[in-house]
């Protein structure tokens, strides 16, 4: 073998084991940084805040997490195995301490014990769910309390851990919610409607419903951009998109199919459920962007842009575009459509099963329309993307 490969592979190897030293001296200043964050904690005083309050907050955490138990004992097992793993955490004894303090911090989980004197981990879920939505609730309960841990899901708890656990069963549990809370959060939509002049992708990233300047958008969720020739290239627009998620196949009009405005344009389906769109104008099917239809997952980006579906010669655009909403009037549009949603998801969230998070009465996700069940997905889809 060349002497110039030889060195290439020992320089390689060389790399490597220097990158494995690297980490693992990072590491061990780690864990002592937070060794000593723990051990200072013990001795600080937080009476001022909560009684029996002790908190360990360490560098960049990976959460902000509030405990609260009876047991001393369980409350020093959080603290020494969630710091050391890298969480900020603080515990108190009691669920009036407790919401106290999530009043003026910000946490990411509150743990709760179930069976508490004067105020137990129900009521402590109720009152945390009621101030601070935004807080998942975790239930701390022993085996004989499961059922009623499951109960405290209606009352908006995320999950619950049992006791005892061992260190490795509460590091695995806790980064599970941690990657369910975050996965929940990247889905979050915010009731927020805004014309939009910035890439695709940073849009998207924004979480809000966006709309393209210049875009005229139709009553039922499609968009149009119309050329100097009176070409119009029609889409599904954000709102459809976002609520409805995921899009399987895309079926396209015939070319050289006459439409009216108000009758079916295209279709989307999702597994055995579609969708049919209406037309916003009338005129001639002269183009289908067939590329879309083997990507549909490219409306992941945006809906927007490249990725409309047909394009039609219109025939009466003059007197059909005063129906059609742009800027302002767009915005205004989408801002009722939205209230709107909201409303009717309060009738739908009693209908629904209580442990799905994206089924929520208060907040919007992408997708949501994936978890309803086909009564209430048609419904929805009834009331806003068939009208």
């Amino acid at each position: 073998m060349p002497l110039f490969i030889v060195a290439i592979i020992v320089f390689i190897i060389a790399d490597i084991l220097i990158r494995m030293i690297a980490k693992q001296i990072q590491e061990k200043k780690l864990k002592q940084e937070r060794e000593q964050v723990l051990q200072e904690s013990l001795t600080l005083d937080f009476s001022r805040e909560a009684k029996t309050l002790k908190r360990a907050e360490v560098e960049s955490p990976k959460a902000r997490i509030l405990c609260v138990d009876d047991e001393e004992v369980i409350l020093s097992s959080f603290r020494k195995i969630l710091v050391l793993d890298g969480y900020s955490v603080d515990t108190v004894e009691t669920g009036q301490e407790a919401l106290g303090l999530i009043q003026t911090h910000h946490y990411d989980f509150v743990f709760t014990d179930l069976k508490m004197p004067l105020m137990d981990g129900v009521e402590v879920t109720k009152s945390v769910k009621h101030m601070r939505p935004d807080i998942d609730v975790i239930i701390i309960t022993g085996y004989a309390s499961v059922e009623t841990a499951v109960e405290t899901m209606k009352y908006g708890a995320m999950d619950y851990v049992q006791k005892p656990f061992t260190e490795d069963e509460l590091l695995a549990f806790t980064k599970k919610a941690l990657i369910k809370r975050q996965d929940r959060i990247q889905k979050q939509l915010k009731p927020k409607v805004h014309i939009s002049h910035l890439p695709a992708d940073e849009d998207s990233a924004k979480g809000e419903f966006a709309i393209p300047g210049g875009v005229f958008i139709g009553h039922s969720h499609t968009w149009v951009s119309l050329n100097q020739e009176g070409i119009a290239k029609v889409g599904m627009d954000d709102f459809a998109k976002k609520l409805i998620g995921k899009v399987d196949v895309i079926d396209l009009p015939n070319l050289g199919m006459q439409v009216k405005a108000g009758q079916p344009l295209f279709t989307i389906r999702q597994g055995n459920r579609k969708v049919a769109f209406n037309s916003p104008v009338s005129g001639i099917v002269k183009s289908i962007n067939t590329l879309l239809k083997e990507n549909p997952d490219a409306l992941d980006v945006t809906p927007y842009e490249r990725n409309w579906f047909c394009a039609i010669d219109t025939d009466n655009i003059d007197n059909e575009i005063k129906d059609l909403h742009i800027g302002k009037a767009a915005v205004t549009f989408y801002q009722k459509d939205i209230d709107h949603f909201k409303s009717l998801m309060k009738d739908v969230v009693k209908t629904e099963k209580k442990d799905d998070e994206y089924i929520n009465e208060h907040q919007l996700y992408i997708g949501q329309l994936e978890k309803l069940n086909d009564v209430n997905w048609e419904k929805i889809v009834s009331e806003f993307f068939r009208r």
